[in-house]
């Protein structure tokens, strides 16, 4: 079983900001790709995340306010939000693509977190 426990989320003015975590724990053989959604009313989209190969992808949206980290473990990421929008009002997931011992690929995610920004 792998879990991913989340933290971080609440209520911010505009312009304010907020620190999002997140820790992956279980039986994971390697991470392959870990980072933050948000969710709309069709789907989650993307907000950035990391890759193994060390690569970031950042939604254009928040390119320049936010910036993802990882912790020394490699399980744990964090997304640092500045000049938060009321616009990015939203639950945010964290999720995890992980290899499992069995050399199987599985995403997973996170229960979600609220993040909401007042005008």
């Amino acid at each position: 079983q792998v879990q991913l426990v989340e933290s971080g989320g609440g209520l911010v003015q505009a312009g304010g900001s907020l620190r999002l975590s997140c820790a992956a724990s279980g039986t994971i053989f390697s991470i392959n790709a870990m980072g933050w959604y948000r969710q709309s009313p069709e789907k989650r989209d993307l907000v950035a995340q990391f890759t193994s190969t060390g690569a970031t992808n950042y939604a254009d949206s928040v390119k320049g306010r936010f910036t993802i980290s990882t912790g020394n473990a490699k399980n744990t990421v964090y997304l640092q939000m500045n000049s938060l929008k009321p616009e990015d009002t939203a639950v945010s997931y964290c999720r995890a693509r992980v290899v499992l011992t069995g050399a199987t690929l599985s995403d997973y995610w996170g229960q979600g977190t609220q993040v909401t920004v007042s005008s």
